[in-house]
Parts: structure tokens; sequence; C-alpha cells
């Protein structure tokens, strides 16, 4: 079961991580190197990402003896209507409409996918 999402942000490196975890998970360190594709990586400087994301509540482990068996506990949704929000906060004084706008102006949302979202929330509100 995926917990409550945690109010800490993720810094580039652990989000590169908890990207690999949410994709394969469970894995183990090595799991995690061997999917960033970079083998001068250290295990030690995955392994300490990996604790940090423990520490904030991101994954947990099994543990089988002295392999860790790592997955999340927060799912990459959870994670990402966490980030939506604040962008929205942030940035658009809370509301999802000046994002929409935003984005329309922009000219980062072409005709049919603005159509597809408001068939989404169309049928969202019937």
């Amino acid at each position: 079961m995926k917990r409550k999402v945690t109010s800490d942000q993720l810094t580039k490196a652990e989000e590169e991580i908890m990207q690999i975890i949410w994709q394969i998970e469970p894995c183990l360190v090595r799991d995690i190197i061997d999917k960033l594709g970079d083998p001068d990586i250290p295990h030690s400087t995955v392994s300490s990402v990996v604790r940090i994301l423990e520490k904030k509540g991101f994954v947990n482990h099994k543990a089988y003896g002295k392999t860790h068996e790592y997955f999340s506990v927060i799912s990459k949704e959870q994670y990402a209507q966490q980030g939506v929000k604040s962008l929205i906060e942030k940035y658009f004084s809370g509301s999802p409409k000046k994002l929409v706008s935003f984005l329309v102006q922009k000219e980062d949302m072409d005709l049919k996918e603005l159509n597809d979202l408001l068939k989404t929330i169309d049928n969202k509100n019937s």
C-alpha cells in the first residue's frame, strides 16, 4: 500500500534514482546502477542516495541478510500530483485554469490536446 505523499522535494539525483526504482521495483542498488548505464558511478554513491530516499519516506526495503531490496512507498502518480499542485500554487496563484491558459497561450498545447482535455473534464463532471 502506498502512503501519503511527503512534502519533501527530490533533488535531481534523487529523482533520477526514484524514476528507476518506479520503473524496475523491487530492485537492488546494483540494478539501479545497471539501469543508470554508467559503470563508473560508485555503488556507495547510489546506495547513499537510496538511503536518503528512504529517510525522506519515498522508499523502503526488505533485508535478505546484508542485501537490501528496495521498493517505492510513494507512487509516481502521487509524486506527480504533488509536483503539479506545487507548480500551480507557486506560479499560477493556485488556479489550474491559469496553468491551462498559460499552456495554450505559449502554444505548448495544440487544439487536439485542448479538446481532449475538455472531454476529460466533461467526463469527470458527468
